[in-house]
């Protein structure tokens, strides 16, 4: 091979190494992040600027083809004029982008753009740069370069104040609340400039030079027919910072003025309206410079034009609290925040709720019809029940009559004989007292039981209407088996009472459940006819068992069949020959009406148990 041959060679290998370095480089830094640095005049939550950077972030998130990453600084050096801390600020951003530069700088703000424009030779002299959210007259024409792009607004400070004059024609002061920073200052000077043909109809107030405690007590107390200018003081007289929504906020709470302003970032509920300029109007043509840049495209080479006011905008609810009337708005104003009426808001849930309202009338309707069917079906169903028990009671009162003749009797047959006794003692020439007052008292003793006897008759048979009461059921239980002790005696049973020693309070119908143990003990007695005396035996105990209280009856009759325990408590069901088989289920209708329970079991001893089960009146200690 001649050498010409091998120095071709050597050069064509270089090349498409060259070419390989070059995709390589290309390719690399095609995946890396686009980097973006936002700079804020003052700091990330000032409004308005903070708004137009959250919604620039937003529309970059959503349409940018690449990956970002965005970096915010906030240049605090706008809070005053400190040129040795701004150089310092600069050599700290250079330092920390000194590996890379940026691909884009966006500035918010007048102050930040200031600053990046006197800066721009010492920080990133050919990285793209758009200054945003700025007034046209706060760029700085000369020092702009083919990488500058601008997105400006104009502020017209006499529509601005005109609008409040519109809706508001007798105001005579205007308070213009604003702080004391450089770019303010000049603000004011431009405000002061702008509505000095105004200044013979209207007396302004700028309030620059005092503390935003001091404006809070001037606003609090301005003459009728005023109104209130909003400029967010960024630095106030005192050197103060006042970011985020706060400070609007506490000057809304103590003005007695309506609240006008120049940015609709303060339409959040304070501010009246009117012209404003728009942060999604802002951010929407900021994020198309960006992307433009990019993607390519020579900064210098994009015009937009300077942003406009669009429709005048306004508070619905401020409106309302001042009396503006909407008359009075601009043609084509956008009222924000209005409340709708109740029918507007909720008209077809307003139907459909009154719809089901009528429905559930006509439902609750019919229902206290039926209910009211009900309580009369139970009513008469009670009525029929009590006079069937006291039905029932009669006919137990037919069964001891003799026994009831002969309990009385025997009172009556001593009270004669000691009342004869007494009479004669009386007529004895030396009556002795002593023998006549015991006869006395023996004779009120017979009166008292055979009293007794009649009394606890009585109870048996009286009609009266179910009531619930507080009782003892130890007393129920002991004053009915004294009742029937004479009973048991005259049918040779043996009868036993074992009272629990504890009190078992309840709510119940004395006379009624009174009925309850009488029937039960009469049916054990017939129970045990066939039984030789000696064997017939009858126990009636009291206890408490958990929350009720128990009354157990056990006799040693021959018992219930199983094939028929079910059955015992079923109406005219009964063993008796001559028997209605209507006491055991009306015992049960009325201890069910006492919210308790009857039951009925043979003993494996032979004989039968029934047990009365109430609920108990617990105190609050249990």
């Amino acid at each position: 091979m001649d050498s010409w041959t091998t120095r071709l060679l050597m050069v064509t290998r270089l090349l498409i190494f060259g070419c390989a370095v070059l995709l390589f480089s290309s390719i690399s830094r095609a995946s890396e992040p686009k980097r973006v640095i936002v700079l804020h005049s003052y700091g990330q939550n000032f409004k308005p600027w903070g708004e137009y950077a959250k919604a620039l972030r937003q529309e970059l998130e959503g349409r940018s083809q690449w990956a970002l990453d965005v970096q915010d600084f906030s240049v605090i050096t706008a809070r005053s004029e400190d040129e040795r801390a701004e150089v310092e600020f600069s050599n700290y951003l250079r330092a920390l982008f000194s590996h890379q530069a940026p691909d884009l700088i966006v500035a918010f703000g007048a102050p930040a753009g200031a600053f990046v424009q006197r800066q721009r030779a010492q920080l990133f002299p050919n990285a793209p740069v758009v200054l945003s959210a700025i007034d046209e007259r706060r760029v700085q024409d000369a020092a702009l370069t083919k990488n500058d792009a601008v997105v400006a607004v104009r502020q017209d400070v006499p529509v601005l104040f005109g609008n409040i004059l519109r809706l508001l024609p007798e105001t005579k002061t205007i308070a213009v609340v604003i702080g004391n920073s450089p770019n303010e200052r000049f603000w004011i000077a431009e405000m002061k400039r702008k509505l000095e043909p105004l200044s013979d109809r209207v007396q302004f107030l700028f309030l620059n030079d005092l503390s935003f405690e001091d404006v809070l007590k001037r606003a609090a107390s301005l003459p009728p027919h005023s109104a209130i200018w909003w400029n967010q003081p960024q630095v106030d007289a005192v050197g103060a910072v006042h970011d985020g929504e706060r400070a609007l906020k506490e000057l809304y709470a103590v003005a007695d003025a309506p609240i006008f302003s120049y940015d609709d970032s303060f339409l959040r509920g304070e501010i009246v309206g009117g012209p404003m300029t728009s942060v999604a109007d802002g951010a929407r043509a900021t994020a198309n410079v960006a992307l433009r840049i990019l993607a390519g495209e020579i900064p210098g080479d994009i015009k937009t034009p300077v942003l406009q006011y669009g429709p005048p905008k306004y508070d619905w609810r401020q409106l309302q609290r001042w009396g503006i009337s909407e008359t009075l708005l601009p043609p084509g104003s956008q009222i924000y925040f209005r409340e709708s009426t109740i029918w507007q808001k909720y008209g077809w849930q307003i139907a459909l709720a009154s719809l089901i309202i009528l429905v559930q009338s006509a439902l609750i309707g019919r229902l206290l019809f039926v209910q009211r069917q009900r309580q009369y079906a139970e009513s008469q169903a009670r009525q029929r029940t009590a006079d069937l028990a006291r039905a029932n009671r009669f006919s137990m009162a037919g069964e001891l009559t003799t026994l009831i003749a002969h309990e009385i009797n025997q009172p009556l047959a001593a009270i004669l004989t000691n009342a004869e006794t007494l009479e004669l003692v009386l007529r004895s020439s030396g009556p002795e007292m002593d023998e006549a007052r015991e006869i006395v008292a023996d004779i009120r003793r017979d009166n008292e039981r055979a009293s007794e006897v009649i009394r606890r008759l009585r109870s048996l048979l009286k009609k009266t209407p179910f009531e619930l009461n507080s009782l003892n059921l130890n007393d129920i239980v002991r004053e009915a088996t004294e009742f029937l002790s004479a009973l048991a005696a005259a049918r040779g049973v043996t009868l036993t009472s074992l009272i629990s020693p504890i009190a078992l309070p309840i709510k119940g119908d004395k006379t009624q459940l009174q009925q309850v143990i009488v029937n039960l003990v009469t049916n054990a007695m017939d129970a045990m006819s066939d039984l030789p005396a000696g064997k017939r035996r009858l126990t009636i105990s009291t206890r408490r068992a958990d929350n009720l209280g128990e009354v157990s009856m056990a006799d040693t009759g021959p018992g219930i069949p199983p094939e028929k325990a079910k059955d015992v408590f079923e109406p005219f069901f009964t063993t008796k020959p001559q028997g209605m088989g209507m006491g055991l289920s009306i015992a049960r209708t009325i201890i069910e009406a006492h919210q308790g329970q009857i039951l009925a079991e043979s003993e494996t001893t032979g004989g039968a148990v029934f047990r009365i089960r109430l609920p108990l009146v617990l105190s609050n200690s249990e």
